[in-house]
């Protein structure tokens, strides 16, 4: 049993900032990778950030020089710093864990963005 869950969620103005927390308990091994997808309403999922074991991060276009991941591989956890937040960003955060032959997803939390 893996429980994924996100925290750090809410409403606030555009130009604002927001952090995001993730925890993952339960027996997971060889983690790959941990990050955040979210879904606007009438869009697809897209990535959002992802922290990979390897050292490496990928951030959308779209959020790079406002976003920033980090993690902690010896608590399971990865964080979402949102700067210069806008309207756009407006979307459920799902926060995801990928290894070989799984992956774990949390429930999402909402931001909204607006004035």
């Amino acid at each position: 049993q893996v429980d994924v869950v996100e925290s750090g969620g809410g409403l606030v103005q555009p130009g604002r900032s927001l952090r995001l927390s993730c925890a993952a308990s339960g027996s997971i091994s060889g983690i790959n990778a941990m990050g955040w997808y979210r879904q606007a309403p009438g869009k697809q999922r897209e990535l959002v950030a992802a922290a990979f074991s390897t050292g490496s991060i990928e951030y959308a276009d779209s959020v790079k020089g406002r976003f920033t991941i980090s993690r902690d591989n010896a608590k399971n956890t990865v964080h979402l710093q949102m700067n210069s937040l806008k309207p756009e960003d407006t979307a459920v955060y799902y926060c995801g864990i990928w290894g070989p032959g799984y992956d774990y997803w949390g429930q999402g939390t909402q931001v909204t963005v607006s004035s």
